[in-house]
């Protein structure tokens, strides 16, 4: 299951702006800081994300196909500001829900839906 377009779209325009305020410090939310495959603009795209070790997983909630997911699949890396703290994420890649590779933590709310993106943090 993912949500649908509808709620991403108003989330994008009205949710998304607030949330940047907050998502950074408040875990289990997070930033991800990526580049457009075509513009080469720097985006901050709020989301939840789990982090095991140097691991980190992050439900993909509108599915796999979003924008930010696309930019962080094709740069293969991007930044993650949670608790405060800025990472490097390495190794980007969309997994199923049910992969044992999620982060234990996040297992149980990934089951609401099909994907997650998984990603090493080198710093």
């Amino acid at each position: 299951m993912h949500l649908p377009p509808a709620i991403g779209r108003f989330n994008k325009a009205v949710t998304n702006p607030v949330q940047r305020l907050w998502a950074p410090h408040l875990p289990p939310y997070a930033m991800v800081e990526h580049v457009g495959r075509k513009s080469g603009r720097t985006y901050a795209t709020p989301v939840t994300a789990w982090v095991d070790g140097d691991r980190v997983s992050i439900i993909l909630t509108y599915g796999r196909d979003t924008d930010w997911v696309r930019n962080v699949r094709a740069a293969g890396s991007f930044g993650l500001t949670r608790r405060s703290r800025s990472h490097r994420v390495v190794e980007a890649r969309v997994i199923p829900s049910d992969s044992p590779d999620v982060a234990r933590s996040a297992r149980l709310p990934a089951r609401l839906f099909d994907s997650v993106l998984i990603g090493r943090i080198i710093d």
